[in-house]
């Protein structure tokens, strides 16, 4: 007898095929790729049964690349060639990281859109160099699982941009792997706290990573996972502790310039430290000294956090911002989950403790936790749904918008937007008969275009020429689930339209991204302010516009000379406060557009008299009575 497969609408043909799928945590430091396995999400070990895989690759001049361990093994005696934290350069220009002060062993070069890391195979992008942990963990991942991958999850932090969120998905298509969601971090490491410890109600992830910090503010409820709010500084990680800690061994011992392998076996050697420190009170670090014998310094657990306290303190000021955004006190946070491996440092738990109110929890592992939370959001997309099905709402970082009449900044999608997000609004034109629109593209918290991040810019031609206000041209965002924004432009009765998606080619400096919502908050006041001259200004604009056209076509017929004078005057005036943009014009400038107001007040009545005229002459009484 013939047996009949049945499946449900929607789902695969093959009801007991699991389709493999994998969350990946592409970290600065360390990277790993997790599945679900029988039921449960797990990280796959390599060959040694190691979990984690430094995130290091090697190049060799006749093409050999070494990722992780092997090429972690040769970083001090060949620095050039072996490039790490590669993260923090994704979507980076070089001015970008000459400004943001990072310290790389390796040479790295200018180009278009992105540096490039100059080794003996060539010059190679953070791109590619992503693409080769990549490569490394989905080879990983199908000898473990026994087949070919459908796709991936891979983790971002919270406070990525457009650009470095489109260079990530970029390393993944170049590894070989389809990209299911790009996923933020600490939303990842909510997901496997939630799922695993059947959790509800508020919850605050503390993600100090080793290149970035971020925050969010989750509320979990019956398989809901909603973000409420986001925080972060992409300038700060454990990278930076390590740092602190060299200068101090180099300062200690008298180290002037050592040489490229001294000072990666100093950085080696002082991270070793920092980490020993989670479990001891004291550690060694032996300082290389070149061609003397190296000397042997003893870093105590308070002389590290002497060092590295302000550090810890930075975190905790986007972490109390978080709150305020998701409109919630410190008590309202039933647990504070912690990611990332610098989290084991007992004076980052004890702040965290403090700052919260409580003891963070920790029956996660921190360094693993992210990609497996990833691996369950991998396994739901890849359509292997359990009995419990799930809901993710994430929400988008910084606010997107496009410059208006006197540059200031409309936003159009508010940042903690949940994600996929789509808002549209109309907009008109500024001149009459205008025919182009020139639409550009913003993200940030300020209200001057001056002082918020350049997106894109896109151009609307073939707008039917009217009177200024008359055209409808209607802007849409749309920002996907991965966080990459598109913007399109339609003008409503010709249907003319422009679109783009928004790929920068270099991302925000990380000075901007960590300040940006800390300088909203400092200058709200100021910035209301200036955008209430810019809004008066433009008014103003419009005003001295609509005067010089009535002034050219019936100035002479219905204004004597000292009326026209008395009109220049005001105009004039009026005009010298156009370009003053400081907050104290303000006053002045509602003046003046009140004088030109009322200076104009006799002639515009004049006109609208002389136009009934020119309208109703040479009708007759009759003919008049049928119009009413």
């Amino acid at each position: 007898m013939a047996l009949l497969q049945i499946s449900e609408p929607g789902r695969s043909a093959a009801p007991h095929q699991h389709r493999l799928a994998v969350g990946i945590d592409l970290g600065t430091t360390n990277s790993l790729v997790a599945s679900v396995i029988s039921g449960s999400a797990a990280v796959i070990p390599d060959a040694d049964g190691r979990m984690l895989l430094p995130s290091v690759v090697r190049f060799r001049a006749n093409g050999e690349v070494t990722t992780g361990h092997a090429a972690l093994a040769h970083q001090s005696e060949d620095p050039l060639n072996t490039v790490s934290s590669a993260k923090r350069l994704m979507g980076r220009g070089l001015a970008d990281v000459e400004r943001d002060g990072h310290v790389v062993p390796y040479r790295l070069l200018d180009a278009p859109g992105m540096v490039r890391v100059d080794t003996v195979a060539g010059a190679r992008s953070p791109v590619e160099i992503g693409a080769e942990v990549l490569r490394t963990l989905r080879e990983r991942a199908e000898a473990s699982l026994g087949g070919a991958l459908v796709g991936a999850v891979i983790t971002v932090p919270a406070y990525f941009d457009d650009a470095q969120r489109q260079a990530t998905k970029d390393a993944a298509r170049l590894a070989g792997l389809d990209v299911l969601r790009l996923l933020n971090e600490p939303t990842a490491a909510a997901i496997a706290y939630g799922l695993d410890n059947a959790a509800e109600g508020v919850y605050a992830v503390y993600d100090l990573g080793g290149g970035t910090f971020d925050i969010s503010i989750l509320k979990l409820a019956r398989g809901v996972f909603e973000v409420l709010a986001t925080g972060g500084d992409a300038a700060l990680g454990g990278d930076d502790f390590d740092r602190r800690v060299v200068a101090w061994a180099r300062t200690e011992v008298g180290l002037g310039q050592p040489s490229t392998q001294d000072l990666q076996t100093l950085y080696a050697r002082c991270r070793a430290a920092k980490e020993a420190l989670s479990g001891t009170d004291r550690a060694v670090i032996r300082v290389p000294m070149g061609a003397d014998d190296p000397v042997d310094l003893i870093l105590s657990r308070e002389t590290f956090v002497t060092l590295t306290q302000d550090l810890v303190e930075r975190t905790l000021k986007p972490a109390r911002r978080a709150l305020r955004d998701a409109g919630l006190a410190a008590e309202d946070i039933r647990g504070v989950v912690l990611v990332g491996g610098a989290t084991r440092m007992p004076h980052v738990r004890a702040a965290v403790a403090k700052c919260f109110g409580r003891e963070p929890l920790t029956n996660l592992d921190p360094d693993q936790i992210v990609a497996l939370g990833a691996a369950m959001q991998a396994n739901v997309l890849a359509g292997n749904r359990g009995e419990d099905d799930w809901l993710l709402l994430d929400v988008i970082p910084l606010s997107l918008g496009l410059e208006t009449m006197g540059g200031l900044m409309e936003k159009i999608i508010p940042r903690n937007s949940t994600l996929p997000v789509a808002r549209a609004q109309e907009f008109t034109t500024f001149k009459d008969g205008q025919t182009a629109m020139a639409i550009h593209v913003l993200q940030g918290e300020r209200e001057l275009v001056a002082d918020c991040r350049s997106l894109a810019q896109i151009e609307l031609h073939g707008i039917p020429p009217m009177v200024a206000g008359a055209a409808r041209i209607r802007v849409t965002f749309q920002v996907d689930a991965d966080g990459l924004l598109s913007v399109s432009a339609r003008e409503q009765s010709s249907g003319v339209e422009a679109a783009v998606v928004v790929k920068p080619s270099y991302g925000l400096t990380d000075a901007q991204i960590a300040s940006m919502l800390e300088d909203s908050h400092a200058r709200a006041e100021e910035d209301l302010q200036l955008r209430m001259v810019r809004e008066a200004q433009v008014d103003a604009r419009r005003l001295l516009d609509a005067t010089e056209a009535a002034l050219a076509e019936d100035g002479q017929a219905l204004l004597s000379p000292p009326e026209r004078a008395a009109i220049a005057r005001a105009m004039y005036a009026l005009g010298e406060l156009l370009e003053v943009h400081s907050p104290e014009s303000l006053a002045a400038l509602r003046q003046a557009t009140d004088g030109l107001n009322r200076a104009t007040t006799e002639f515009a009545a004049r006109r609208m008299n002389a136009g009934v005229q020119r309208a109703f002459s040479g009708q007759r009484l009759d003919q008049l009575e049928q119009l009413v």
